[in-house]
């Protein structure tokens, strides 16, 4: 107990000291490396306007692998299926109740398989709506509304589930919104630059509210 204790202690000392985010590489086929330009637009966002000072280049890390707890914030996207083992469930699961904070971004597709995965994660906890109030969607810049819609799939409104472990969100899963396909480049999509922007400001709420909770 006292070593867990010590390396929990340790592990929240590094998540304090690191303001970095990394891609998390997941198995089961779905394609986790979606969006490449994304992540990297969204940090040159907050390092802009937000005072944050992360890599340019994010990296990419595996659920099982401790080099997570160098991340106080994972980034992970797709559209297919997701697959967590039982190793990488508690290394993720250890990884949040220490301090770290996940967003997932459904880019369409990906909700039926996360749910089920988030399971084994946290058997006991589940995915709750976020109301439009929450500090999440005012913590940079004002979405009264709540999660904004950035790209149309299915006519479904955009919608944020949270995971909270004693009174901390730790993990965000925004649904119906396509939020990366905002931050991409713009030729990528060809989006205007309003909404562009609306999904970069989005962005540097979570990013801004995961670093200071």
């Amino acid at each position: 107990m006292q070593k867990l204790f010590t390396l929990l202690f340790c592990l929240t000392f590094t998540f304090l000291q690191a303001q970095d985010i990394a891609v998390l590489k997941y198995s089961g086929g779905g394609d986790w490396y979606g969006n490449p330009t994304a992540l990297p637009n969204l940090i040159e966002f907050c390092n802009q306007n937000i005072g944050t000072k992360i890599n340019t280049k994010p990296e990419s890390v595996e659920p099982k692998s401790t080099d997570i707890f160098s991340y106080p914030f994972l980034h992970m996207t797709g559209h297919g299926n997701v697959f967590f083992s039982e190793e990488d469930a508690q290394n993720l699961r250890n990884y949040l109740i220490s301090g770290g904070f996940l967003h997932i971004d459904d880019n369409y597709g990906m909700r039926p398989y996360i749910e089920k995965e988030l399971k084994k994660v946290f058997p006991n906890l589940e995915l709750q709506e976020l109301p439009a109030d929450h500090p999440l969607f005012s913590s940079a810049f004002n979405f009264p509304e709540g999660l904004p819609k950035i790209h149309e799939h299915d006519g479904k409104r955009p919608q944020a589930f949270g995971i909270t472990y004693q009174n901390r969100l730790i993990l965000l899963f925004t649904f119906e919104s396509d939020l990366g396909d905002g931050w991409e480049n713009q030729e990528v999509h060809n989006d205007p630059q309003q909404v562009r922007e609306k999904a970069l400001k989005m962005g540097a709420n979570i990013v801004k509210y995961a670093f200071e909770n």
